[in-house]
């Protein structure tokens, strides 16, 4: 397959809910400035859903994983992505870009996007935003000069945007449920969902003035709903188990030499 035929079988899934449609709009007014195809994926607001009708999800196995009750953003963020992921799968499409409303497209997305992708192999997924990379171990740079790797620590942070193809995207759809942890932890864990999980250096976009505003909660709303620090052995020990996995995943893999072309 030609890198000509690859971009045009790549589209972009924008998750936006329909009060944000100021949002939508800035981000579809990028797309036609760079002539970027974006689909629109009607995010579901967790708020309006109620705890008995949330559709894969154990409120106890979420609290003895994360040591806290669920915020409803989470619920609709996790539900929203899978909803994105659904409709990639159902598509024609070989690979998709999924991501929030509260980035910034620019015209190297496909370009940067698609190198990445090509630089590894399998079923795969390569975040092109990230809060945090600690312990970022390189394993290749792309014909765009990316360097791709994986961290030896985490969680990464954010799901704002990523580069999935069709078989990685099936795989997500099955190993993501039920919903144990907040979905862009849970993204990352490519030794839990079977797919081959990688990360940019650097972030490919850049957030937009509307990162300030989440629309799935701030610091004092996730301190709401923490549990007292006794009550949170068992997510303790989670996490500590989860980093040496993730350790083990990043070492793992082998570094390459060359760019691919």
């Amino acid at each position: 397959m030609t890198a000509e035929n690859v971009e045009q079988q790549l589209r972009i899934y924008v998750i936006n809910l329909d009060r944000s449609r100021d949002r939508w709009e800035r981000l579809r007014g990028q797309a036609e400035d760079y002539g970027l195809d974006v689909i629109r994926i009607e995010a579901v607001d967790g708020r309006e859903v109620a705890e008995a009708d949330r559709l894969d999800f154990h409120p106890k196995s979420f609290i003895y994983h994360n040591g806290r009750k669920l915020l409803a953003g989470e619920y609709g963020c996790y539900r929203s992505h899978l909803l994105a992921l659904e409709q990639f799968v159902a598509s024609e499409d070989e690979m998709a870009i999924i991501m929030e409303d509260d980035v910034e497209l620019n015209e190297r997305l496909i370009a940067r996007a698609t190198a990445a992708m090509k630089s590894v192999d399998g079923a795969r997924l390569v975040k092109l935003v990230n809060h945090r990379l600690v312990g970022f171990k390189p394993i290749c740079e792309t014909i765009e000069n990316d360097i791709i790797g994986r961290c030896m620590h985490g969680p990464q942070g954010s799901a704002a945007c990523y580069v999935v193809n069709r078989k990685a995207a099936k795989k997500l759809l099955v190993t993501l449920k039920p919903m144990l942890l907040p979905y862009d932890v849970a993204l990352e864990r490519g030794w839990s969902t079977g797919v081959e999980t990688f990360a940019t250096f650097e972030n490919i976009l850049a957030f937009s003035p509307h990162r300030a505003d989440t629309t799935i909660g701030k610091r004092v709303h996730y301190r709401a709903v923490k549990r007292h620090f006794l009550l949170r052995m068992t997510a303790h020990w989670f996490r500590t188990c989860d980093q040496l996995r993730r350790w083990r995943y990043a070492m793992r893999v082998k570094p390459r030499t060359n760019k691919h072309s």
